[in-house]
């Protein structure tokens, strides 16, 4: 790292692991701006509706989930992005083991 930039090359290989039946979470950078955090969903595993009272960034980077923004509802895999509104309800449920990154704007 420098004091000019931080570098992360793989963020897959810093997703936590995950057991069976879980959810986890890992935050890797935070500033004053931002936080930047690594979810690991088991398959079937839900983050039930809710929202948040900052802008948020949404990047899926492995697996396959419902999600379901406001009231609109997809199915995103692998590369799907999504930025959402502060106060916006949200839900994410993993269909196949999934990695999301987080992106929490201030």
């Amino acid at each position: 790292m420098s004091e000019n930039y931080d570098l992360f090359p793989n963020l897959l290989e810093m997703a936590p692991v995950v057991p069976e039946g879980s959810i986890l979470s890992r935050t890797f950078y935070k500033d004053e701006r931002l936080s930047a955090i690594l979810f690991s969903f088991a398959a079937g595993e839900e983050l039930s509706e809710h929202t948040s009272a900052y802008p948020a960034i949404l990047h899926f980077l492995s697996g396959r989930a419902h999600l379901k923004l406001g009231e609109d509802e997809s199915i995103v895999e692998a590369g799907a992005w999504a930025r959402m509104a502060p106060k916006l309800p949200h839900t994410v449920v993993a269909e196949t083991p999934v990695v999301m990154l987080l992106l929490m704007l201030r």
